[in-house]
C-alpha cells in the first residue's frame, strides 16, 4: 500500500527578526491541566505527536498550571534538536509560594495551590521571569517572549516590561518580544508605541469575530510587524464539523445567535466538500500579517485531528459564500488554501 503524502507545515517569519514559525503551533496551556487533569503520559504523548507531525512552534506561560505547562513542554522537547524549534513564553506573572495553599489553584487550572501568582510587569520581574522558565523547562533560551494579559498594568508594561525585553533581543537573548492579550485595542497600543515585533491575538480575528481588522491587524500590516492568531475556535464553538448545544464561545456557553450562526458557516463548508475546523483554521492565515495558529493540544489524538484540519483543502468557493451570506466581512482577506505535500507544491498556496 502507497503511504499517502504528508502534509508539509510552511514556515513565516515573524517580520525584522530571525524567528520563523510553523504556520500551526502547539499551544501548551491545555497540557498544564486547563479545566482537567492531563496524566502526564497523556502530556508528552501530546507533545511527541505534535514533533513527529512537523509542529516546530511551541507555546507556553508561567500562568498555565503554576508552571506545570512550561516543566512538561520542557520534558517533551528534551533530546530534541533545539535549533529546529521555536518556543515562547511570556512575562507578567511571577510564581511565589502560597502562604495559605487551599488544595487547589484559585484559577482555571487543576493543579495542587501550593503556588500562587504575583503580577509584575518590571524590569526586574521581567529578567526573574524568564530565569524561571528557563529553569522549569530546562531550555538554554526563549525563542519568542510576550508580556502577558497586561490589560490593567500598561504603564508598567510598556515602560518597563517592554524596554527589558527590548535589551534582551537587541543583546541576542531572545529572538522576538511582543504581548499577547485579547484586546485589539492594547495590542495594537503595543504595535505602535513600543518596540514589539509581534503580538498574540486571542480570539479576535475567527470566523465569528473579526473585530482584529478594526486595528491590531492593519497597523501590524502598516508597520510591518507579525501577528500570531490563537483561539480561533471561540474555546470551542468552532471546533467540531456541526456546532453543537451547549458548545462553549469565549469560555461561556454560546448565545444562541452565535450558535445559529456557527452552523450556517458549517453549512457553507460542508456545501464545498470541507469542514468548520478547517476554515477556522485556513481563515486567519490568509491575513498578511498572521504568521501562525496556534491551538491548545491536550492529547496525541487532538494533535493529529488538528493536522488532519490545517491539511485540509478550503476552496476560494467557501469564502466567496460566506461573504455573499453576510457571514464574513468584506475586508477580509481570503485565499483558498491547498496543503503542501511532502515533494510538491502548494497548487493555490494562501498568500
Amino acid at each position: 500500500m502507497t503511504e499517502s503524502p504528508k502534509t508539509v507545515l510552511r514556515r513565516r517569519p515573524i517580520r525584522g527578526t530571525g524567528v520563523a514559525l510553523t504556520e500551526l503551533g502547539f499551544g501548551a496551556a491545555v497540557i498544564g491541566n486547563l479545566y482537567t487533569a492531563t496524566p502526564e503520559e497523556v502530556a508528552t504523548e501530546a507533545v511527541t505527536a505534535a514533533w513527529d507531525g512537523g509542529l516546530r512552534y511551541f507555546d507556553t506561560a508561567p500562568h498555565y498550571g503554576l508552571g506545570l505547562s512550561e516543566r512538561r513542554l520542557g520534558r517533551g522537547l528534551r533530546g530534541r534538536p533545539r535549533a529546529e524549534c521555536v518556543v515562547s513564553s511570556k512575562v507578567g506573572r511571577l510564581l511565589v509560594a502560597n502562604e495559605h495553599p487551599t488544595g487547589r489553584d484559585d484559577d482555571i487550572f487543576e493543579v495542587p495551590g501550593d503556588l500562587r501568582r504575583v503580577r509584575d510587569y518590571s524590569r526586574d520581574g521581567v529578567r526573574r521571569s524568564i530565569e524561571d522558565t528557563l529553569a522549569r523547562t530546562g531550555l538554554d533560551r526563549l525563542d519568542v517572549v510576550y508580556v502577558h494579559d497586561p490589560d490593567e498594568y500598561w504603564p508598567q508594561a510598556a515602560d518597563e516590561a517592554m524596554p527589558a525585553l527590548a535589551e534582551l533581543r537587541d543583546a541576542g537573548v531572545v529572538g522576538a518580544i511582543g504581548a499577547g492579550m485579547n484586546s485589539t485595542a492594547m495590542l495594537t497600543r503595543f504595535l505602535r508605541e513600543t518596540a514589539a515585533d509581534v503580538v498574540m491575538l486571542a480570539g479576535r480575528y475567527t470566523l465569528l469575530d473579526q473585530s482584529g481588522l478594526d486595528d491590531v491587524l492593519p497597523a501590524a500590516t502598516e508597520l510591518g510587524k507579525s501577528v500570531v492568531a490563537v483561539g480561533v475556535f471561540n474555546s470551542g464553538l468552532l471546533a467540531r464539523a456541526e456546532p453543537a448545544a451547549g458548545a462553549a464561545y469565549d469560555y461561556a456557553p454560546a448565545p444562541p445567535a452565535l450558535l445559529d450562526r456557527a452552523r450556517r458557516i458549517a453549512a457553507v463548508c460542508g456545501r464545498h466538500a470541507t469542514t468548520l475546523p478547517a476554515a477556522a483554521i485556513a481563515f486567519p492565515l490568509a491575513h498578511p500579517a498572521v504568521v501562525n495558529v496556534t491551538l491548545g493540544m491536550r492529547t496525541a489524538g487532538e494533535v493529529r485531528t488538528n493536522l488532519d484540519h490545517y491539511a485540509r483543502d478550503v476552496p476560494v468557493g467557501v469564502w466567496e459564500e460566506l461573504r455573499s451570506e453576510g457571514l464574513l466581512r468584506p475586508d477580509a482577506p481570503t485565499a483558498g488554501h491547498r496543503p503542501v505535500r511532502a515533494g510538491g507544491r502548494p497548487s493555490n498556496p494562501r498568500r
